[in-house]
This record gives structure tokens, C-alpha cells and sequence, in this order.
């Protein structure tokens, strides 16, 4: 008997309330959930690779599932092949994630159509938690609890003032 095994990949940087939600439901739907830590070069991470993936297995380290967390610098589709996974799992926020997403899920299927892309629709009051508005919050000096653990709000904030606030 073969495992159901999804994929949820990000950057998590850094890992929010939101994803985690994700990650919960996300992991209801599989036998096993991998979340795939990758650093997207399109952005500036605020947090090293390393660190993310820190952040992120013990975040999940209360989940109730099979999550593992491994890092991962490749194609989503080639990952999602290496790990064995039959599912991406995607959370949406609203209809511009959605565009994108839609866009993103119809090229990752003429690379690889052996994996399908799920979407779950992030909890209401989660919605608006984004990690870039999460970051840009704390450097002008925002409070961020709201939106992350207690620990990773920590994290945040030892970060920023390490590299300096905005407008200081």
C-alpha cells in the first residue's frame, strides 16, 4: 500500500499563523506532508535558509501528523517528484493569490501531470498574513503578535534590531 504524500513549499520567511493553518488542514489530506523550505530569488530573505528551516520544524513539531521539513533549491515539480508526492498543497489568500496560483499550477502540470496542485482557502481571520507584510511591519516598528507564534515574533524582532528599523 502506497502513502499519500503533498507538498507545501515556501520561503516561510518567516513562518506565519497563516501557513500554519495550512499546514494543519494541509496535512489532513495526505498520509504525509513535506514542507519544502526553498528561497525564492525573486525575494530578500530576512532570515538565512538554515534559520527558516529551524523556525519551520519547530513550529511544526506540535502538529499531530507525518510533516517533514527539508529545504530545497530546484523546480517545485522535480522536488515534488524526488519526495514522491502526488499533491502541491497551496493555501489562498484571495483572488490575486488565486491569478497567480492559477498561472503557477498550469505551468508545474505541462512540466509534471503525474502531481496536482490543491488549494485550500486560508481561515477568515488569517487571510490578511502575508511573511512581507509581516517583515515590513516590524521594520518600522509595528507589532506583529497578531500574525506569528510568540517565538517567531521573538525572532523577528531580534532581526530588526539587529539590521535597524526603518525611518531610525
Amino acid at each position: 500500500m502506497s502513502i499519500r504524500i503533498g507538498v507545501y513549499p515556501g520561503t516561510f520567511d518567516p513562518i506565519t499563523l497563516g501557513h500554519m493553518d495550512i499546514i494543519r488542514r494541509g496535512a489532513k489530506l495526505v498520509d504525509r506532508l513535506v514542507i519544502g523550505v526553498t528561497t525564492n530569488i525573486s525575494k530578500s530573505p530576512m532570515f538565512t535558509d538554515e534559520e527558516r528551516l529551524d523556525m519551520v520544524r519547530r513550529e511544526c513539531a506540535g502538529v499531530d501528523a507525518d510533516v517533514v521539513v527539508t529545504g530545497f533549491n530546484s523546480l517545485l515539480m522535480d522536488f515534488a517528484e524526488q519526495q514522491g508526492a502526488t499533491m502541491i498543497v497551496r493555501g489562498i489568500r484571495g483572488v490575486t493569490d488565486f491569478e497567480y496560483e492559477y498561472q503557477l499550477t498550469g505551468m508545474n502540470r505541462q512540466l509534471n501531470d503525474r502531481v496536482d496542485t490543491v488549494f485550500l482557502m486560508a481561515d477568515v481571520a488569517l487571510q490578511p498574513i502575508a511573511s512581507r507584510l509581516v517583515k515590513e511591519i516590524a521594520l518600522y516598528g509595528g507589532a506583529i503578535h497578531k500574525f506569528v507564534s510568540p517565538k517567531v515574533c521573538e525572532e523577528v524582532m531580534e532581526r530588526v534590531e539587529r539590521i535597524g528599523r526603518k525611518g531610525d
